[in-house]
């Protein structure tokens, strides 16, 4: 037989078979296919010497993206970009970093212990159903890695964990950090590029040094809160005037620990269950802020206040009334909601996560939000010191030393400025930047600060005077009238006392005395007229 026939002869038995496969497909009731479809895959794998482990994009009931997809996406960044032929691009870090991954339909090769692997990348596409003219695709992707049954224990074991473990700390360091904030019970974000650090805050470096051995111990004991039996989060309290840096701290806190922030806004949160879901959605490395918590919600106040409304109701018209819209909207967050948010249950589902509170009147918290175990480090930042001072001159004027800091240091002890405030008059004033008029600037308002300070002081000495005075005259005044009143309860009683004596004179004797030796016996008063 001739080349030629041979391959008309192959090319028949191909077309034949494409034609009964077709056939099939198209007229074989589905269950058969499906009988067919089961028996034939576990019939080759006796032959078929590999596994192949599918990594879907995403799991779960939620559809939510699989953390181990996009390690693993990761992963295979490097390898892809010296062995595959077909490349996707990414731009991170505020497009100063490219990030490439394979291609759909791609392979690369790996090794792991001498041990070789194959990676590729797939997608499964479905059309749904819909009412427009164009029918709509839903694409979902995978991984899949093939290696031999042989290295089934080291792959599935050392391997996989080498492979998310390595994936997650490349997307770390090539991650764009994120600022979310809630919009009802979703999340919406923007890139994080807040240029804060310890080295820049004005603080005390003593106090500096502690906070930041404080984050970074946290940030590498998974294992330490493993073994003692506590979820892997930590509570700070920033307490302190207005403008003493506490959203600079946070900042300066997700630049040393490379993590995102979450704003949550409190008021924007319907109930406790939208609260809760809000703490789901949330990942791992990360601060959850909620700045002024003082001010976001009246935590203690709603249930009298509640009461309070239902009684006036009842009272005024018995008949139930519908909510008027502004009620509807108004936030229904519990302190109780609060607190299991913070050290609840639920509070355990993400690990390596900051808790934040921010407040300028710390007395005003409930004791039980506030307690250590959920807020575990207090942290006051108050009034500019002089040691404050100085890293900000060093920061805005780059300088270390000078003249006057002298007078600037006898002043910052006398009066109180806040760190905001100092920075401000730091400011450079002129086009040449000097530094000589910003520290002038700064010494005028530190002074005027003083007199506003001893002026206020003296006011205030005037008006506890005149209060004192007040009630002083109060207490004397209260006095005189303890005293009329107690004349008129003595003479009260001094008449009451000589008419019982009357009344007692009277039934003995039968006439009582008046004083004036007369008799007021209404007999005898009688018979002497009779006379």
């Amino acid at each position: 037989m001739n080349p030629a026939d041979m391959f008309t002869q192959v090319g028949s038995v191909i077309a034949s078979v494409m034609f009964a496969w077709a056939m099939f497909k198209q007229y074989c009731p589905y269950s058969v296919q499906e009988y067919f479809d089961k028996y034939s895959k576990r019939a080759f794998t006796f032959v078929y010497p590999y596994i192949q482990i599918s990594f879907n994009e995403f799991t779960g009931d939620r559809f939510m993206r699989s953390e181990a997809y996009s390690a693993i996406e990761n992963y295979l960044g490097s390898r892809s970009s010296t062995q595959a032929k077909r490349l996707k691009a990414d731009v991170v870090k505020n497009s100063q970093s490219v990030v490439l991954s394979m291609d759909d339909y791609e392979e690369v090769g790996d090794e792991f212990q001498g041990v070789k692997l194959r990676w590729a990348s797939g997608k499964h596409i479905s059309k749904t159903q819909s009412v427009s003219f164009y029918p709509v695709t839903d694409e979902k992707k995978y991984y899949k890695l093939t290696f031999h049954k042989r290295h089934r224990q080291l792959i599935l074991g050392d391997y996989l964990n080498h492979v998310l473990k390595e994936g997650n700390e490349i997307k770390v360091r090539n991650r764009q950090r994120k600022l979310y904030t809630n919009s009802g019970s979703y999340w919406r974000h923007v890139v994080f590029q807040h240029p804060a650090s310890f080295e820049t805050l004005a603080m005390e470096a003593e106090r500096k040094q502690e906070i930041v051995d404080d984050l970074v111990i946290f940030s590498t004991a998974e294992d330490f809160y493993a073994r003692i039996g506590r979820a892997w989060k930590r509570g700070y309290l920033l307490f302190g005037p207005p403008g003493t840096g506490k959203s600079t701290m946070i900042a300066a806190m997700a630049n040393l620990l490379n993590y995102d922030i979450y704003d949550l806004e409190l008021t924007a949160v319907k109930d406790n269950t939208e609260l809760r879901k809000l703490l789901m959605e949330t990942t791992t490395r990360s601060i959850i802020v909620i700045e002024d918590i003082d001010c976001s919600l009246d935590l203690t106040g709603q249930r009298k206040k509640k009461k309070e409304e239902e009684g006036e109701r009842d009272e005024k018209d018995p008949k139930p009334k519908l909510p008027k819209e502004e009620d509807s909207k108004q936030s229904q967050v519990t302190l109780s909601g609060i607190l299991n948010f913070v050290d609840g249950l639920w509070s355990a589902c993400r690990g390596e996560r900051l808790i934040v509170f921010t407040t300028n009147f710390v007395e005003k918290l409930d004791p039980a939000l506030i307690r250590k175990g959920r807020m575990d480090k207090h942290i006051e930042l108050s009034y500019c010191s002089f040691e404050a001072f100085q890293v900000l001159a060093k920061n805005y004027l780059r300088l270390e030393s000078h003249h006057l800091f002298a007078r600037i240091q006898e002043l910052l002890g006398e009066t109180k400025m806040t760190p905001a405030e100092v920075a401000e008059h730091l400011m450079p004033k002129t086009i040449t930047g000097d530094a000589k008029v910003c520290l002038e600037s700064l010494i005028g308002a530190l002074e005027k600060a003083k007199e506003d300070a001893i002026l206020k002081a003296e006011e205030e000495a005037k008006e506890k005077e005149k209060e004192s005075a007040r009630l002083k005259a109060e207490e004397e005044a209260k006095e005189k009238e303890k005293e009329k009143a107690k004349a008129e309860e003595e003479a009260k009683e001094k008449d009451s006392s000589a008419a019982e004596n009357a009344k007692k004179q009277v039934k003995e004797n039968g006439f009582c005395d008046n004083g004036n030796g007369e008799l007021n016996n209404k007999e005898n008063k009688q018979e002497g007229f009779s006379h």
